[in-house]
């Protein structure tokens, strides 16, 4: 038998339906699988616009620990299983000639983690940097670190300057890892240097603007990021690049860091290519 509703109920229907799709229609430039379905590698790079590549693109890879869990392993399971995704994306970005890509590896948050933990992903920058020069210095690949470095143990210091001299002339790829950093310690250590170029006289107080506010920040040489890529599903940036992501695109990628390779790369190009950049402006 059929039931009969209530015109009341039918508009609260009617309501639902269109605050869910209107909802839906304000998130559709946000999540990839949204807007790109294919999964050809090279069908995908076929639609990129060679002249409207950003020109840095950062990466918050989240969702180690919830891919691990999903699979019944430890949390350490999934940073370990994300080398792949590193390394597709670096040659994601090598391909389409991207100067520029910050990782954020590791987060001053992060250091209150479980030890194990905290050791384990210590361990495993150390191996990385000690496995991957060569490739860097194959790919003309420049490495840069910006965070608080003295809080990482000593060899993962003493490799990571090797590494940095050793690239610091390649012109390819600069690619910024992010370890033991936040926005706000960025922000903090370079509003505490101006203070000090203040009182010495270097410089003057009226004469602060953005522009000179961002020579003492950890990017200083760096451009803000066009681009901005973050994993496992979370709409926020936890305290990254503050500063700088002022007018960046934001894509949120549902899939785990794990899971993410060179064509959700692509997609994450061609979703920020359908973008209407205005700067706070008319166009």
């Amino acid at each position: 038998m059929m039931k009969v509703v209530s015109k009341t109920g039918v508009r609260l229907l009617i309501l639902g339906t269109m605050i869910l799709v209107g909802i839906l229609y304000n998130k559709r430039d946000l999540f990839l699988d949204t807007v790109v379905h294919s999964n050809d590698g090279s069908s995908l790079k076929k639609r990129i616009d060679l002249n409207k590549i950003p020109q840095h693109i950062a990466v918050m890879m989240d969702g180690n620990g919830r891919w691990a869990a999903k699979q019944s392993k430890p949390r350490v399971f999934g940073h370990m299983s994300s080398l792949q995704s590193v390394e597709e994306t670096i040659a994601g970005c090598v391909e389409l000639q991207i100067p520029y890509l910050t990782l954020f590896a590791f987060s001053t948050e992060n250091w209150e983690r479980p030890q194990e933990e905290v050791n384990t992903l210590m361990q495993l920058f150390l191996n990385t940097v000690r496995d991957k020069l060569n490739d860097l210095l194959k790919n003309n690949i420049k490495l840069k670190v910006i965070g608080d470095i003295n809080r990482l143990p000593q060899d993962c210091q003493i490799e990571l300057r090797k590494a940095i001299e050793a690239t610091q002339n390649n012109k390819g790829l600069e690619l910024v890892v992010a370890l033991s950093y936040s926005g706000r310690w960025d922000i903090v250590q370079a509003a505490k240097s101006l203070a000090h170029d203040v009182l010495n006289h270097k410089i003057n107080v009226n004469d602060i603007t953005n522009k000179s506010f961002q020579q003492y920040l950890s990017t200083k040489n760096v451009p803000d990021p066009d681009l901005l890529i973050r994993t496992g599903g979370d709409m926020r940036i936890s305290n990254f690049l503050l500063w700088q992501l002022a007018y960046t695109e934001l894509v949120i990628v549902e899939k785990y860091w794990p899971e993410f390779r060179k064509e959700d790369l692509y997609k994450a190009v061609i979703n920020y290519q359908q973008r209407d950049r205005r700067f706070g402006k008319i166009n």
